[in-house]
């Protein structure tokens, strides 16, 4: 049973088909578009593929975007659209937010997919899960599967774009990390580089003190690898962790039917 999973962002729509919706599986095509070539999906590489037997996919850009998607869908194939909508609990993973369903569907899906990937690989831990994309979200999961709370910080290019437009004489540079930058560029970069790194360091701090053990630490997003390098905490990155969690929902809705 062929197994569609879409991961909307705010930038970019990404994709992969898998064999069947099982933790693990490993996908038999993929790609990305950014969203404004979304109306082409359906004549380009999506035209190419069997028709997928269900799907199921993630969105935090707006309900227009979603519905774009959609349509793309109806062009092709019979398999209807859903999506996930955060939840008071789901796969093993229990929501703290205040109001559950207003968490992103994608810091959701990602805390899920970390978790069901750290139990894969030993005994249960506390965990840190950062997505590095136009926003960084930092999530904190005990070792229960209790999503602790997380942080929302500014990505590289929104403070970059911020400093621009509130300082005189800055621009958006294409700088280096460094430790002690002596241009402006560099400054630029390595201070937004740092102080995403600070944020992310500090919830690390938070879990370790609150759990009482070390935590196991992942990161993802598109720009997941220009941040991984940098970090202090070492942190495993997985390009792939909101499929992970798309993955495993799939599978444990299925098994409940």
């Amino acid at each position: 049973m062929t197994f569609l999973a879409v991961d909307i962002g705010n930038t970019r729509l990404k994709w992969a088909v898998y064999p069947h919706a099982h933790q693990g599986a490993q996908p038999i095509a993929g790609g990305a578009e950014f969203l404004e070539n979304i109306d082409k999906l359906s004549d380009g590489e999506w035209s190419r593929l069997s028709p997928p037997e269900r799907m199921l996919g993630c969105c935090v850009a707006a309900d227009a975007v979603k519905r774009r998607v959609e349509e793309q869908m109806e062009e092709l194939w019979v398999a209807p659209a859903h999506w996930v909508v955060a939840s008071a609990a789901e796969a093993g993973v229990i929501n703290g937010y205040d109001h559950p369903t207003r968490l992103g569907a994608d810091r959701w899906v990602a805390m899920i997919g970390a978790r069901h990937r750290m139990l894969a690989a030993g005994p249960a831990r506390p965990m840190v899960v950062v997505m590095v994309g136009t926003a960084v979200t930092v999530e904190a999961v005990d070792p229960h599967g209790r999503f602790l709370g997380g942080f929302i910080v500014p990505g590289h290019g929104i403070m970059l774009r911020a400093l621009e437009s509130g300082t005189a004489g800055l621009h958006v540079p294409t700088g280096d990390v460094r430790e002690f930058p002596t241009n402006t560029s560099d400054a630029l970069t390595s201070g937004g580089t740092f102080a995403i790194a600070g944020a992310i360091e500090r919830m690390v701090q938070h879990v370790r003190r609150r759990c009482g053990s070390e935590p196991a630490c992942y990161m993802t997003g598109g720009a997941g690898w220009k941040m991984a390098p940098h970090m202090l905490e070492h942190f495993e990155l997985v390009e792939s962790l909101i499929f992970d969690g798309l993955l495993v929902i799939a599978s444990t809705r299925a098994a409940a039917l």
